[in-house]
Order: C-alpha cells, then sequence, then structure tokens
C-alpha cells in the first residue's frame, strides 16, 4: 500500500505540535491512566468506602498538585527563555 504524501501529517506519522506544556500533557495523561486502574483495583483492595473515598481523594490531590508544579516550573523556564532571547544581542 502506497503512502499518501498529500496526508496532513506528511508522512511522518504522528505527531504533536511543539509546545512547552508537552511534557506536562504526558505526566497530566499518565496520572489519569493510573487513576482510572486505581479506580477499577481500589473496590477490591480496600473494604471500607470511607478509606477508599481517602485514597482517591488523596491520589486526586496529590495528582493535581503535581500537575500545578509542573506547569508552574514549565512557565517559569519559558518565560525565562523569552526574556533571555528580547534581552539577547540586537
Amino acid at each position: 500500500m502506497a503512502k499518501d504524501f498529500n496526508s496532513v501529517t506528511g508522512g511522518k506519522g504522528l505527531t504533536v505540535a511543539p509546545s512547552p506544556l508537552n511534557e506536562v500533557k504526558l505526566d497530566l495523561g499518565i496520572i489519569l491512566a493510573v487513576g482510572v486502574l486505581l479506580l477499577l483495583v481500589q473496590g477490591r483492595a480496600l473494604e471500607s468506602l470511607s478509606l477508599q473515598l481517602l485514597l482517591l481523594l488523596s491520589y486526586g490531590l496529590l495528582g493535581m498538585l503535581w500537575i500545578v508544579i509542573r506547569v508552574h516550573r514549565v512557565m517559569a523556564q519559558f518565560d525565562r527563555e523569552r526574556e533571555r532571547n528580547l534581552d539577547g544581542p540586537q
């Protein structure tokens, strides 16, 4: 089967547009996938409904905190690089 060179990706396969937040998107995907697995398993691992809720709530809060910290770090680095490029040799 011949490749269609008029395709949107240009024969490169799947690509993602460059973004400073691509690493954060990957982290979010991993956190969500693990969260879904935890949701499926927690009912069998813990009998107490309150412990199940505590487990899911703590995982959600830790995941949210991780994403917020990562976004803050990435955006701070992006701002530093942008300022360095603006203040560079002219």
